[in-house]
């Protein structure tokens, strides 16, 4: 319950910047896609040269100008504007209409049986910042579902046992590159999204990705009893997939 409102929330909260992005370019500044592109430029680009100073330099500075970008909105201080209205709203009505709670006692029910419910530790976590990647030793597979920031991830599946069937992994995330590292007797197809990159999967490449969808798939994969099944989105970044 708790995983649903909280993926209801970051919906309604992408859902809530794509129409404030789309009102501020229509209406007030249509040179904002320019400024978030650069800023989200400078940040990948300062990432990939860190830890030197120039790199440092870079990276903080395109998380500034994002920011800057984003409080210089228009469309964003008329948004904050009316949620304080809203707020308001609802204390001033509080105050009118107090709600009353009036205790319901129940006859206590025989406690039913729990449901026994297994927790597996993920082997990525969503991150704002930062690379991730696979152990570099033999590990336990379990599917990857993560949305992240800026930063890297690396997934080497020839150190692991995949299950029978169809394995999933599922990576969306702002800036970074994706790199995949596959056995040579494993099927795989991929879907691959991107705003600025490039793509690299076995033989087929992709030198330039501009806002385009990518379908590609070995031809075994429909009756391969093990195989893999990888989604990749990402505004600025490169998807690399390998055998070794």
């Amino acid at each position: 319950m708790l995983n649903k409102v909280k993926n209801d929330y970051i919906s309604w909260i992408a859902i809530t910047g794509a129409i404030l992005l789309l009102l501020e370019v229509s209406f007030f500044n249509e040179g904002l896609i320019f400024s978030l592109l650069a800023s989200g430029a400078m940040i990948y680009f300062g990432r990939s040269l860190m830890p030197k100073k120039s790199g440092k330099l870079l990276f903080w500075g395109g998380i500034f100008f994002f920011l800057s970008s984003v409080f210089s909105m228009m469309t964003f201080r008329f948004f904050l504007l009316a949620v304080l209205i809203y707020l308001a709203y609802q204390f001033a009505q509080s105050k009118k209409k107090p709600e009353f709670i009036t205790p319901i006692l129940q006859e206590p029910e025989i406690e039913k049986k729990k449901e026994l419910i297994i927790e597996k530790p993920p082997l990525f976590k969503n991150r704002l910042f930062g690379p991730q990647e696979t152990p570099s030793h033999v590990y336990e597979w379990n599917d990857v579902n993560i949305q992240t920031g800026v930063g890297d991830s690396v997934i080497d599946l020839s150190l692991t046992v995949l299950p029978k069937g169809e394995t999933v992994v599922f990576i969306r995330k702002m800036i970074g590159n994706v790199k995949i590292f596959v056995p040579y007797d494993l099927e795989v197809t991929v879907r691959h999204s991107a705003v600025a990159g490039s793509a690299e999967v076995f033989e087929h490449q992709e030198g330039r990705v501009l806002n385009q969808s990518l379908f590609l798939q070995t031809p075994g994969y429909d009756e391969a009893e093990q195989k893999v099944k990888i989604f990749t989105s990402m505004v600025i970044g490169n998807i690399e997939v390998k055998r070794i």
